[in-house]
């Protein structure tokens, strides 16, 4: 009787003890697993941009597919392989009417270009206030005579690049024929309540991809030969080529145009200094007609990215990824946005923010 309180503590300890060791364990599991998983999402970055890239391959061949099904009945496989034998036949049409043309003026721009790097060297020289920037730019030259040593280095990258675009080419087939398998795969690593929400978040989130492709494209388009156009008008050497070059970097926003516009205006430079304000003047014209009117058209009605984010985007994921993360920065970019749209702002904060204009919640 003197002894019946012992039991009691001890069958009160010792249950404690279990538990809280259980507890400490499977903390101490749970964070070593987070931090492998954490270090594996990060080796595997790059990974998650060519699967992204795979993506924006799909959209593009859903984007003619759709239709096709809608229109046609015709069934899933059968109508991705009608549009990629669209595009196919596009790009093999385009290649046969220009493509002739397009090489040689971009033989004309390798040839014409250090030379006209080198005049411009020149006319900085003869100014005291710019031969200081020349000096210091040829400073640079060891650094970049170093840069030939590696030059293998760079081929064998390239030829990796290929092998890359085309097998993530490849994913976006595959995935483009099962786009609903693909969704539901995602979706069923998350709870069957949140399914539904998520659901409409990533079919959001396809819309607004394919919106800002299709946008893209008529911008690439529009551009591209308003730059042709303006260049053969004014007399400026390989008219079609510096075309197609601005047209296609029109795809990567606020970079690409600044980048493209730099080969224009060496090669003008060697015309005379009328030319080269001429093209100055058509690159600076056509740039704000695109920001101020095409633009503003095609993406009507569509979800887009505020310019800051985008610059941000461009910045960030090109530190990041290096040319891949500059090339899918703005389209990523949008689809984060619609996503933090959606699951933060609309359900965590009760925004009644839209994801594209006239659109609510």
């Amino acid at each position: 009787m003197a002894r019946r309180g012992v039991p009691a503590e001890v069958s009160g300890a010792a249950p404690l003890e279990k538990p809280a060791t259980s507890r400490l364990v499977l903390g101490a599991v749970i964070l070593v697993a987070t931090y492998f998983l954490a270090q594996g999402a990060v080796r595997l970055a790059n990974l998650w941009i060519l699967i992204f890239g795979a993506v924006i391959v799909a959209v593009v061949i859903r984007s003619i597919a759709d239709p096709l099904v809608a229109r046609f009945k015709l069934k899933d496989g059968y109508a991705v392989a009608v549009s990629i034998l669209a595009l196919l036949v596009l790009i093999s049409g385009a290649a046969f009417l220009f493509g002739r043309q397009v090489a040689e003026q971009f033989d004309q721009l390798a040839t014409r270009l250090p030379g006209a790097w080198a005049m411009l060297q020149a006319r900085l020289q003869a100014s005291p206030a710019a031969s200081q920037v020349v000096d210091h730019a040829k400073s640079l030259g060891s650094e970049a005579g170093k840069m030939l040593a590696i030059a293998p280095r760079f081929a064998m990258g390239a030829l990796s690049g290929v092998a890359t675009l085309f097998l993530v080419i490849v994913a976006g087939v595959f995935l483009a024929g099962q786009p609903e398998q693909a969704r539901e795969g995602v979706l069923s690593l998350f709870p069957m309540t949140r399914r539904p929400r998520l659901r409409e978040v990533m079919n959001t989130c396809g819309r607004a991809l394919k919106g800002w492709l299709k946008a893209q494209l008529v911008s690439m388009l529009l551009v591209g030969g308003l730059i042709s156009a303006g260049l053969a008008l004014i007399g400026a050497p390989a008219p079609l080529a510096l075309g197609l070059f601005t047209g296609l970097a029109q795809f990567v926003p606020i970079v690409g145009p600044i980048v493209a516009a730099v080969p224009a205006l060496l090669i003008s430079a060697t015309g005379g200094g009328k030319m080269l304000l001429l093209t100055l003047a058509l690159y600076v014209g056509v740039s704000q007609l695109e920001s101020n009117l095409i633009t503003p058209l095609v993406q009507k009605n569509l979800a887009s990215l505020p310019v800051v984010l985008g610059i941000f985007a461009v910045v960030g994921l090109g530190t990041l990824f290096g040319p891949l993360g500059i090339l899918f920065a703005t389209p990523l970019a949008l689809v984060l946005h619609v996503a933090v749209t959606m699951l933060y702002r609309q359900d965590v904060l009760h925004d009644e923010a839209a994801v594209a204009p006239g659109e609510g919640p």
